[in-house]
């Protein structure tokens, strides 16, 4: 996983950079674009979120309302009460954790409170989304931050992409590489994840931040571990396994779970209903 960030520990997990309080550059930009295509911008931090250990960011369903509480995703093993066990899948569960909004230069806008973990699991994907006690008008009257939209259809392999951390207020731009039948990590096992070209350089503390289109805007997904000394399925070192169980290990290469697979489970008032049709969410 792209671990998550807890207080002290931050130093253990980043080296030198963390140690020293430098943060490392952010990855450099995707390679450019062909002759006659023109690149769209990489998205602001408007709408990105800082946690505690993790980034995240408010999010809106298709068919989400100006009234409804809004909702902010993040990774499954970014819970504050941690990591989800295979299998395990949380559902309406009380939650006063906060979230620092961030402006669109990156500047803090101000704080927003959960009610509750509405889901979270780390089985099929890697995924968290919050119900905050604000609803999505209130927070653009009172912070002037807008919601992020999550498309709803399958991201396209070769698009421009950026992966936007709040926590670290950093951006890391690349391309969707193509996409992992199966994504092993340790215990856990995700479906159809998305895989980074080797400029998103991820490391712990960007986990849960959104995988944004840059030519939509839209959110395709959350950025949730990368390889990182080329070891086989093990923590911090995912390995793909393909259709026919055949294993594969990209060392240095970045994923993230696919959001576009949350949408149909969203009700009205932005409720969790894990049996509506075509959801394909675990269940508790």
């Amino acid at each position: 996983m792209n671990r998550p960030l807890a207080g002290s520990l931050a130093g253990a997990f980043l080296g030198a950079a963390a140690l020293t309080g430098i943060a490392a550059a952010p990855a450099s930009a995707a390679p450019a674009p062909a002759p006659g295509k023109a690149k769209a911008a990489a998205p602001s931090f408007e709408g990105t979120v800082a946690l505690s250990n993790c980034s995240g960011s408010v999010v809106k369903m298709p068919n989400s309302q100006p009234g409804d509480p809004a909702l902010v995703l993040s990774n499954g093993h970014c819970l504050e009460e941690g990591m989800p066990e295979p299998g395990q899948v949380i559902k309406d569960k009380a939650s006063n954790r906060s979230f620092t909004l961030l402006k669109a230069d990156g500047g803090n806008a101000g704080t927003v409170r959960a009610t509750k973990i509405a889901y979270a699991t780390m089985t099929d994907t890697d995924v968290s989304l919050y119900e905050v006690g604000s609803t999505y008008e209130e927070i653009e009257s009172k912070f002037g931050i807008k919601a992020l939209d999550v498309e709803a259809a399958h991201p396209t392999k070769g698009n421009d992409i950026t992966v936007v951390s709040g926590y670290w207020k950093e951006k890391y731009g690349c391309a969707i590489d193509g996409f992992a039948y199966q994504l092993k990590e340790d215990g856990w096992t995700m479906k159809d994840s998305i895989r980074y070209t080797a400029d998103c350089e991820t490391k712990g503390g960007t986990s849960g931040s959104p995988v944004i289109d840059n030519a939509s805007g839209k959110v395709v997904g959350v950025n949730n571990t990368r390889n990182e000394n080329g070891e086989e399925c093990t923590l911090n070192n995912p390995c793909e396994v393909d259709e026919n169980g055949k294993t594969t290990v990209h060392e240095g290469i970045g994923y993230g779970q696919q959001t576009y697979i949350i949408a149909p489970c969203v009700a009205e008032g932005n409720k969790i209903d894990l049996g509506r049709e075509g959801c394909t969410l675990p269940k508790p």
